[in-house]
């Protein structure tokens, strides 16, 4: 499936409307160049989850972790360089946890994602909007 979404709230509003199909365990990879969108993609589906804090983009911190209608765990691999480094940080638990893992960068760890990983990308286009690409979900 492909959207294309004009602004930031109809990029939370297709996050919601993923969200709400999600299940416990459920891996999203968030894909896309810096400043695509990923982290606003991750606030709809908090918003779908219950969660009403401000969500922002774990670069620094690597996992943020929030409590919804099921736990969300958003992921930022841009400084990791290696599937060790994330196994080092205990990153692979949450590709297996009870709830909702958001992983912005996942490219990184691309062999230790579960074989049912929800795909997300999300292209700037010149006139500013975002197309987004979901793989491996209906909405």
């Amino acid at each position: 499936m492909i959207v294309r979404t004009n602004g930031e709230k109809e990029t939370i509003r297709l996050g919601y409307a993923l969200g709400k199909t999600l299940t416990k365990g459920a891996v999203v990879s968030l894909r896309g160049s810096l400043g695509a969108g990923k982290t606003v993609f991750a606030k709809g589906v908090a918003r779908s989850l219950g969660i009403q804090e401000a969500i922002a983009s774990p670069t620094f911190t690597l996992i943020r972790e929030y409590e919804g209608t099921l736990p969300l765990y958003h992921m930022d691999l841009y400084r990791i360089d290696s599937t060790e480094e994330f196994e080092l940080i205990g990153g692979e638990e949450y590709l297996y946890g009870e709830g909702i893992t958001l992983i912005e960068w996942s490219e990184k760890i691309q062999d230790l994602l579960p074989e049912e990983t929800i795909y997300v990308t999300i292209a700037l286009i010149d006139d500013g909007s975002r197309e987004i690409r979901i793989e491996g979900a209906t909405l």
